[in-house]
């Protein structure tokens, strides 16, 4: 079924054109020579013909055995599916190969143009490149291929021919790993609680043109593999460290989750990539590279001899156990049709919940879009961070399931809460899911069993009980198991039961001494009245080689509950035993952050709820922060650098014979930082239109000074300064003024000053969003919607050094790419630092703030991460309580507050205040009444049409859109926000985007389009797009809005979903305003 590249290639000369090679003349005779030209030249037709032909042999061959024309066409359809996963295949392996060739350029060229995901280092600033690594792999990689070509040819042949006696001639015929080796894209290192490992995160993307080729001679069949991918993020644990060398003593790696795999199988191994094979083939391929190398299996390879404690490197214990109780979702969208669309049923939802390799479905909730399920599961957590929960919502059908959305989250957020409750939305779909997820710590000792014994007694868990201790095994190895009939050796496995579960280990071939080296793990309701259950079996199950019975009970006894020794076989020989490692961990829930209040207010738990938090004391701390009367009063100061006029000129030609301009750029300090615009080349009335934002305090005698030079390619030239007081500034609340400058001759800055004031209330965010949006400028950073504030206390109980020295600690807080370091407060493990920050915040509802405790010397004692979002639903956007740290020892007592920063003189009103100046500015007292009015209009007119009960949305949707004209720039601005309710024509749901095109122009130069949405009838963009016109030229313009869909993968041809069309000369272009207008056919195009 496949072509080499030179016979795809291959093409006939043009007739009449010899051969490049043969135009060589003779230079004496002038007469060209013959040539074997005319022949080669048949030859190549014939066989081009030939090919051709061979293709209507199928069609032949079904006529002659009288079959139907239905055969033909399944063949066709068969062979052209295989074709398009082959080419498929093949342009993903050209561009993987064309991306990792040139990463840098290609990602350069893109960042700004594509959805694509990019590599990690630009993504995470913690993601560092390797390419040193890289130079190292590249070199050794053609020696590592002579390696595996002699192992696969010495070790596995011989191993595959004695395993079969129909392979005996089985042979590997081609090995090569071909020239692009294994590429690492980033490589991040996780800070570790333990002094004695190293974690390191490797991106590893594999393009290889790897070439294996194996035959079986007898049967005549060829099969192989012809080039593969394979892109995950492989963990490396380098622990433990030692002080011999070589300092490390063993390497463990796995996958944290399941890499993607793509393969281009050659031979008879073709048939795989036919459609539906081709998926199940690289599941089965996956499946075998999760059985070793996917959490909770790791790769260990050990460093040093005689190494302790392998088994438990190999399968460490988990790093605790996530109870998910999945109680319901809301909003679901109805995805059951009748009647061929006509008529709109609900759906039959159900959830798949996944952490790592453990998966679980829910029951079905029939017709309902908000279920009810109230099941509960417990899964491992093997790894933090890195680990994610993943609930997948589907419809149930009885052909192919619905999706309806999915929900991620990261385990280490669970790990930090302790105990989490919220609905949380669906992406991919619409609706939220209830979930809450309550982390439980292993505990080595007894002391609390009964305790969680009685709190999981009044638990209503369903499908399972509640777990009260998990039983971790470590099967090590077994001695002197009897022999088969005819003193055969065994092939020993093992199976292990508790209660109803069982769980096997692999077949050891060949002997009555194995050794297994695997771990099996076990949730418990009740250790003191279970059992475990041990059987050796031959591989065949029917004869048993030895058994034991174990009650758990023993292990309640034991130290550290654990039992590590050889074990005595019954029903076997008399010198059988087994080695094994019992690990029993008791399962707690602490819930101890429930004694604290969690706003500002609340009141402290009594006896009245002894249940909550009955397991730990009250700290002797107090339960809120006691802050200064400063903190909080910030404000934030919006700098607005316009324009210039009349600037002097600085450049010299000539030795200064021929005059030039000047290279102007802008200068600005203010409470202890600077800002600097770009520069504009050759202008003397340079616009500059960019805007800074700087928070500050209202302490008296500050000053903003702003300065004007000219780029030189020496030393830059002094164009004017202008001073002036903060404090006047932040008084008047707003300046909008021309600046003369001081100490030149001419020259005057154009400057635009407003003081936003926080407001404790969230109500105003989404319109600050849009409105920041509606007056962003190009050259300047994204605006800030909001200021957070955050005093830090204290901290209690925090780890000692070396077990019993206290440490010198200090805290770090960061949002982004901004950092706050506390002072070191020296040895104590309850510090009081008293110290407050802010930062601000340019998307409240995705940023979070990151709190680090660390000891001089000593490392990390403990971090916090608290989600914006949080404060976002909390009592005035403010949180003032004592927060666990995720190390699960030590507390932090700080107080968080964010405040909505609300402008009142954006431009968006039509430009109201453009001309202020400060002896014009109300006084403060009277500022209340000036400010309220602007808010109003921008409150009651952004939201326009957001309203569905507004109008009624017409048959073929509706697009939402903001047309304005941006003034300062001169350019008209248009933000494409969503769709809603589009029309679906045939059965699968439209890819829709939005053309835009500036009539009655219809050049490329005015056409916009947006990102394409995939199977979606309610697609969101909020896509922003400028034109460069005069205000008067886009007056008379009409503004073309398109809502479009691809037909389909085969075709190039476009489908209308439906189209409006806006005069510019009716809308009030300096409104900003979002409105939905419904959708109309090509004849009827009006707006609405």
């Amino acid at each position: 079924m496949e072509r080499s590249p030179e016979e795809e290639g291959a093409s006939p000369e043009p007739a009449g054109q010899p051969p490049a090679t043969d135009t060589t003349r003779d230079p004496g005779s002038g007469i060209p020579p013959a040539g074997p030209s005319a022949a080669s030249e048949a030859l190549a037709v014939l066989s081009s013909f030939g090919r051709r032909l061979l293709v209507l042999v199928p069609v032949y061959l079904a006529g002659a055995a009288g079959l139907s024309v239905g055969f033909v066409l399944f063949g066709l359809a068969l062979y052209l599916g295989w074709r398009r996963v082959r080419d498929g295949k093949a342009r993903s392996l050209r561009a993987a190969r064309q991306l990792l060739d040139d990463e840098e350029r290609i990602t350069a060229e893109t960042l700004y143009m594509s959805n694509r995901e990019l590599p990690a280092w630009v993504s995470f600033p913690d993601v560092e490149k390797v390419e040193w690594l890289n130079k190292i792999v590249a070199q050794v990689w053609p020696f590592l291929g002579q390696y595996m070509e002699k192992l696969l040819a010495e070790t596995v042949a011989p191993a595959v021919r004695g395993a079969n006696p129909h392979l005996q001639t089985f042979t590997f015929t081609r090995v090569e790993l071909g020239e692009k080796p294994v590429r690492i894209i980033g490589v991040k290192v996780h800070p570790s609680q333990r002094k004695d490992q190293i974690l390191l995160d490797l991106n590893v993307s594999y393009v290889g043109d790897v070439q294996i080729d194996v035959e079986v001679k007898k049967y005549f069949c060829k099969a192989g593999v012809k080039g593969m991918q394979l892109h995950g993020v492989l963990r490396v644990i380098l622990e433990p460290l030692t002080g011999d060398l070589p300092i490390v003593g063993a390497v463990s790696m796995f996958f944290i989750k399941r890499p993607t795999l793509d393969i281009n199988w050659t031979g008879m191994t073709n048939l795989l990539d036919i459609p539906g094979l081709s998926s199940l083939s690289d599941t089965m391929i996956m499946d075998s590279i999760a059985a070793f190398l996917v959490l909770p299996n790791r790769l260990l390879v050990p460093l040093v001899p005689d190494l302790q404690d392998v088994a438990q490197l190999r399968s460490p214990l988990p790093r605790g156990i996530i109870r998910i109780h999945l109680l319901a979702a809301r909003g679901l969208s109805s995805k059951d049709k009748y009647v061929k669309g006509l008529i709109e049923g609900k759906s039959d939802p159900y959830a798949l919940v996944r952490v790592g390799t453990q998966t679980f479905c829910s029951r079905v909730i029939d017709e309902e879009l908000n279920p009810h399920w109230g099941e509960t599961y417990e899964v491992i957590v093997h790894e933090v961070p890195g680990q994610e929960i993943e609930v997948e919502v589907f419809d149930k059908d009885p052909d192919k399931d619905d999706f309806l959305g999915r929900m991620k989250l990261d385990v280490g957020k669970v790990l930090r809460a302790g105990v989490l409750d919220d609905w949380y939305p669906l992406q991919g779909g619409q609706g939220q899911v209830h979930l809450r997820l309550e982390w439980l710590s292993l505990l080595s000792d007894a002391e609390k069993l009964d305790q969680v014994l009685q709190w999981n007694r009044g638990i209503t868990s369903r499908p399972e009980p509640p777990s009260a201790a998990i039983l971790v095994v470590y099967l090590d190895r077994a001695q002197d198991l009897p022999l088969k009939k005819g003193n055969k050796e065994p092939n020993p496995m093992v199976q292990l039961s508790v209660q109803d579960v069982t769980q096997e280990s692999k077949a050891t071939y060949g002997t009555n001494c194995p050794v297994w080296e695997e771990a099996f793990r076990f949730f418990l309701q009740d250790p003191r009245s279970q059992e475990l259950d041990v059987q050796v079996k031959d591989d065949s199950r029917a004869l048993t080689l030895g058994a034991l019975t174990l009650p758990l009970a023993r292990l309640l006894t034991a130290s550290e509950l654990t039992l590590d020794q050889w074990f005595q076989l019954g029903s076997s020989g008399p010198n059988s035993r087994l080695y094994m490692k019992l690990v029993m961990r008791i399962l707690y829930l602490d819930s101890s952050e429930i004694c604290f209040p969690t706003v500002p207010g609340a009141q402290d738990l009594d006896s009245d709820n002894p249940q909550m938090g009955s397991s730990v004391d009250v700290p002797p701390w107090p339960c809120q922060t006691s802050p200064n009367s400063h903190f909080g009063t910030e404000n934030v100061l919006r700098i607005h650098v316009l324009e210039a006029q009349d600037l002097i000129a600085k450049d010299r030609f000539l030795g200064g014979l021929v005059k030039g301009k000047s290279d102007p750029y802008v200068k600005l300090r203010v409470a202890g930082q600077s800002f600097r615009s770009h520069v504009v080349r050759e202008d003397l009335n340079p616009r500059w239109n960019e805007v800074f934002e700087v928070i500050v305090t209202s302490i008296p005698g500050q000053e903003l000074e702003i300065e004007v030079f000219d780029k030189d390619l020496d030393k830059d030239d002094f164009l004017g300064r202008y001073k002036m007081s903060l404090t006047t500034v932040l008084n008047s609340g707003f300046l909008d003024e021309w600046l003369t400058l001081e100490d030149v001759p001419s020259g005057r800055l154009h400057l635009r000053l407003e003081r936003l004031t926080p407001r404790p209330t969230a109500a105003e965010l989404e319109e600050v969003l849009q409105v920041n949006s509606l007056i962003q400028t190009q050259k300047s950073s994204e605006l800030a919607a909001a200021l957070l504030s955050v005093y830090l206390e204290r901290a209690d109980n925090l780890p000692l050094r070396k077990g019993t020295k206290p440490p010198n600690s200090y805290a770090t807080l960061t949002v982004g790419e901004t950092s706050h370091k506390t002072k070191t407060v020296s040895q104590t493990a309850a510090p009081i630092w008293e110290e407050n920050t802010s930062f601000l915040i340019r998307k409240p509802h995705a940023e979070s703030l990151e709190l680090q405790v660390r000891g001089e010397g000593t490392g990390t004692l403990g971090s916090l991460s608290l989600p914006l979002s949080e404060l976002l639903q909390a009592d005035r956007l403010c949180l003032d309580k004592w927060f666990a740290l995720s190390n699960g020892q030590g507390q932090v007592l700080m107080r968080a507050q964010l405040g909505i920063l609300v402008s009142q003189h954006s431009g968006v009103e039509a430009h109201s205040h453009s001309s202020s100046s400060l002896n014009e500015e109300p006084k403060a007292s009277g500022a209340a009444a000036h400010i309220s009015t602007p808010v109003l209009e921008v409150r009651h007119r952004l939201p326009h049409g957001d309203s569905p009960s507004e109008a009624p949305i017409g048959p073929l949707g509706q697009v939402k859109l903001t047309v304005w004209y941006h003034s300062d720039e001169q350019k008209l601005v248009s933000i494409i926000h969503s769709c809603r309710s589009l029309r679906q024509n045939g059965r699968d749901l439209p890819d829709p985007y939005v053309s835009l095109l500036l009539l009655p122009d219809k050049n490329r130069g005015t056409k916009r389009k947006t990102s394409q949405k995939k199977k979606t009838l309610d697609p969101e963009f909020n896509e922003r797009f400028e034109w460069e016109l005069p205000l008067d030229g886009s007056l008379r313009r009409k503004l073309d809005v398109s809502v479009k869909s691809n037909s389909s993968f085969m075709s190039r041809e476009r489908e209308l979903l439906g189209k409006v069309q806006l005069d510019l000369a009716e809308i009030d272009l300096s409104q900003g305003a979002a409105q939905w207008y419904d959708l109309m056919d090509e004849k009827d195009k009006g707006g609405s």
